[in-house]
């Protein structure tokens, strides 16, 4: 098989890209850097831009199915950005796919298109989309599931996973942004502290897209439908950031501050930023306020059934994973 995946040298996409290249797959990234390190794995690496019609057009040229992590991810910025590479990059995607006859597509989403600030505790996917919107990365997210479920056909079948807080080694985005808030003083435990969140290890996030594609069958159940995909084993969000932060030599959280409070600074935070058009993320906001102070894990049941998902990495062996990259010295502070 010939797959395409892109965002392939991004944190998921490249989990994929080596997941595909380990069964015999023949592989194409569409990404905007230069991945000299993939192409010397056999991997066909194509620039250009999920906003761009014609470079999406070639890449999907000749391939069975698609992978599409390309995304921008954040909880601030401008709406036009978000809008245009998450919401009309996916549009553009679903024509290419049309147009050199693509079987195939796997789109990853994520829960936060369900999100509206409340508590999610084990919710499924017959969970609506929410009536507000509290940043526009959830919102465009949500426009390009839509599209994506809604184009799902005999032509071309397509699913869309919902996978929640990915980490694992080498993650650039949520582990570094946490050490980053940690060694700046800022983090604050919002919340009684006693909330559950869901997770998922890189490599199980990535087992779950290959999983789906080989059920994107005809007259199979995934065709047409989301799914959560997580661990399947919720942990206390700040038991969780502590081991985190003891894992690179850095004292737990101590200060706290309650969810309302968190929540009211984030809303005056967002409109203050909003009226000087500063561009750089707030401190705080109302959707980061309610992710670290309310409780949000879901039922992967569906996945389970629909093409036999199960977390081969638990979150313990996770754990072990980075400890091993960790310096010893830098663990012991």
């Amino acid at each position: 098989m010939r797959a395409l995946v892109t965002g392939g040298g991004g944190f998921l996409g490249r989990a994929i890209v080596e997941q595909l290249l380990a069964r015999g797959d023949q592989v194409r990234i569409l990404a905007r850097g230069s991945y000299p390190e993939l192409e010397s794995s056999g991997v066909e690496c194509l620039r250009g831009d999920i906003r761009e019609l014609e470079s999406v057009e070639r890449a999907c040229a000749g391939v069975g199915i698609v992978f599409h992590t390309a995304a921008i991810a954040g909880i601030w910025g401008p709406w036009r950005e978000f809008y245009e590479i998450n919401a009309l990059g996916t549009l553009n995607l679903i024509s290419a796919c049309r147009k050199q006859s693509v079987r195939r597509l796997v789109f990853t989403s994520s829960p936060s298109v369900t999100f509206d600030g409340s508590p999610q505790e084990g919710v499924d996917e017959s969970v609506p989309y929410p009536r507000r919107w509290l940043c526009h990365y959830q919102r465009t997210k949500a426009q390009a599931e839509q599209a994506v479920l809604e184009a799902s056909d005999s032509e071309l079948l397509a699913c869309a996973l919902r996978p929640h807080l990915i980490w694992g080694p080498g993650d650039p985005h949520l582990l570094p942004r946490l050490l980053d808030r940690a060694r700046a003083g800022y983090l604050r435990r919002v919340g009684a502290g006693d909330n559950l969140i869901d997770t998922i290890y890189v490599d199980n996030a990535a087992r779950a897209h290959l999983q789906a594609g080989d059920g994107l069958q005809a007259g199979s159940r995934v065709a047409g439908r989301a799914y959560f995909i997580s661990q399947g084993e919720p942990v206390n969000c700040w038991a969780w950031i502590d081991e985190l932060l003891a894992l690179n030599g850095l004292p737990p959280v101590e200060r706290a501050i309650s969810l309302t409070a968190a929540w009211r600074i984030g809303a005056v935070l967002e409109t203050l930023y909003r009226v000087l058009a500063i561009r750089r993320e707030p401190r705080m906001t109302r959707f980061l306020a309610a992710q670290l102070g309310t409780s949000h894990y879901f039922d992967i049941s569906r996945a389970q059934k629909d093409f036999d998902y199960r977390p081969l990495v638990s979150m313990a062996g996770g754990m072990q994973q980075l400890r091993d990259r960790v310096p010893s010295k830098q663990i012991a502070g």
